[in-house]
């Protein structure tokens, strides 16, 4: 079985990034599909081992979100070779992650606002130096791409299990 996999990227692992992982791992649960879809958060500037902003967990608590076993780490080189989908929160991220892609790999890097179902920014905003309702905007924005992250990848799976059987 194949697996799709997916890491979300953001600048420190510590808002977005975590949020946007613990968000599609329950989507993903929710689909049945935990055994088929590999999910992990990384940062561009983020340093190993650090737990969620606590703004983040709480806000991601009170929408049922659990965000306690996350920790943070650097995206690394061998990321681009193991995730199907580097999926950046805004441009510098992803301008980040396209200067460190192997070219053959570029389409792996998108930004996860390209998921969303509604019409909303480019990016999903930096909260950290925001207050309780940045927070909130941030994870109703995540909430949405999600959903439609978890389409395109049922889609992508299918593909895959039609192809195994061709």
């Amino acid at each position: 079985m194949k697996l799709f996999s997916v890491v979300f990227v953001c600048m420190g692992n510590l808002c977005r990034s975590p949020s946007a992982h613990g968000v599609f791992r329950q989507r993903v649960a929710s689909a049945g599909l935990a055994a088929q879809v590999r999910i992990d958060s990384a940062g561009t500037h983020a340093t190993k081992g650090e737990r969620a902003d606590a703004r983040a967990q709480a806000c991601a608590r009170q929408h049922g979100y659990d965000l306690s076993d996350l920790r943070s780490r650097p995206v690394v080189a061998s990321d681009f070779e193991l995730f199907d989908l580097l999926l950046a929160m805004d441009e510098n991220n992803e301008s980040h992650l396209r200067r460190r892609c192997p070219p053959p790999l570029q389409q792996r890097v998108r930004r996860l606002t390209e998921f969303c179902l509604h019409p909303h920014s480019a990016a999903v905003p930096d909260p950290y130096y925001s207050n309780a309702q940045g927070f909130e905007q941030v994870l109703a924005l995540i909430e949405d791409a999600c959903d439609g992250l978890l389409a395109h990848v049922q889609q992508q799976l299918n593909l895959i299990a039609t192809t195994a059987r061709s």
